[in-house]
């Protein structure tokens, strides 16, 4: 194994690691607003479903995020992949820092972009993979928001004649469930995600086929190596963002949560199922500022919910330029 390839997984293992402190603690926000789970308990079934989903539900996100740039073949275009996973780890590093739930995906989409641009122009972008990107970029925090605000109504309408205590029992094991499914749907979206650039990295090495536009197949050592590295991202820094979202942005009564959950982790799973990388951090977000607003606007703390959208924002083109500036310089420099 060439020493340009181990640097390349080494710095693909690490961003498989800290967003481990940013995604999928975000995943688990809801329960923990709803104090159905406190936060230790809320990581230890984060690690356990978040490991799960990993290992099922195919590798149609993994062939779109291999697929979206074409940066070449060799020892150039493994140094230009190095560069975005660098880029990646900087913005993840920088959000996490500030407590902020920068999304992992649109990191990593940005990145390969620019990147990409910096090889060859705009002709380095596969445009059938990257409008899958837009449609999951665009339809994230439209479909969080406006989904889970539909949910959380008809559940508050439905339940109305219910007493308070047996409809918080309710919603209190099925808050359990639906955060078990939201965190699972999140290991199979972001697991996807690290294991198809993981996998392009080791084609551009020499150790695996070349051909990868009509699909390919990832080995479970991979699968099981993401796994691992974010469980122990959700375990030693994940707490940070759980406060963040889960006490800070806004306070969920457990209807509340529970709509939040289903709506999240069923967009989440369609969007795997189709191919189309979506953020768990966007939809997420979104769909507990949804959730909060059916008791009124005022529910949500809109400065938190102001600094996250901003961070949302800036991630894209912030990304695309050190995708493209750490690429000019890693191949400049190796």
């Amino acid at each position: 194994m060439s020493i340009a390839l181990i640097v390349v997984v080494f710095l693909i293992c690490f961003s498989v690691f800290v967003n481990g402190w940013t995604d999928a603690p975000n995943a688990l926000a809801a329960v923990i607003s709803t104090r159905v789970l406190k936060p230790r308990a809320a990581i230890v079934l984060g690690i356990v479903f978040n490991t799960l989903g990993v290992f099922v539900l195919g590798s149609s996100v993994a062939v779109t995020m291999a697929n979206i740039v074409t940066i070449g073949t060799g020892r150039d275009a493994l140094v230009t992949l190095g560069a975005v996973q660098f880029a990646v780890i900087i913005w993840i590093i920088t959000a996490w820092r500030f407590g902020i739930p920068a999304s992992g995906t649109h990191a990593m989409v940005a990145a390969l972009l620019g990147a990409g641009i910096s090889v060859d122009g705009m002709n380095a972008l596969n445009m059938e993979y990257v409008f899958k990107v837009l449609i999951g970029m665009l339809s994230a925090t439209l479909a969080g928001f406006t989904l889970s605000f539909i949910a959380t109504k008809m559940i508050r309408f439905s339940s109305k004649n219910i007493k308070r205590g047996p409809a918080d029992r309710f919603f209190s094991a099925g808050q359990i469930c639906s955060a078990s499914l939201m965190i699972f749907s999140n290991g199979a979206q972001d697991g996807q995600k690290f294991m198809g650039i993981f996998y392009l990295a080791l084609v551009l090495g020499g150790r695996y086929p070349e051909d990868i536009s009509s699909g390919f197949t990832i080995p479970i050592w991979i699968m099981l190596l993401c796994a691992i590295l974010m469980a122990a991202g959700i375990s030693s820094a994940g707490y940070r963002i759980i406060k963040r979202m889960g006490m800070e942005m806004v306070q969920l009564e457990k209807y509340q949560g529970f709509a939040a959950e289903l709506v999240s982790s069923g967009s989440m799973i369609v969007s795997t199922l189709v191919g189309i990388p979506m953020s768990s951090t966007n939809v997420k977000s979104a769909a507990m500022i949804g959730a909060g607003a059916v008791k009124g606007i005022n529910k949500v703390k809109w400065g938190v919910a102001r600094d996250i959208m901003i961070a949302w924002a800036l991630t894209f083109p912030i990304c695309i330029l050190l995708g493209f500036l750490l690429a000019e310089l890693f191949r400049f420099i190796f």
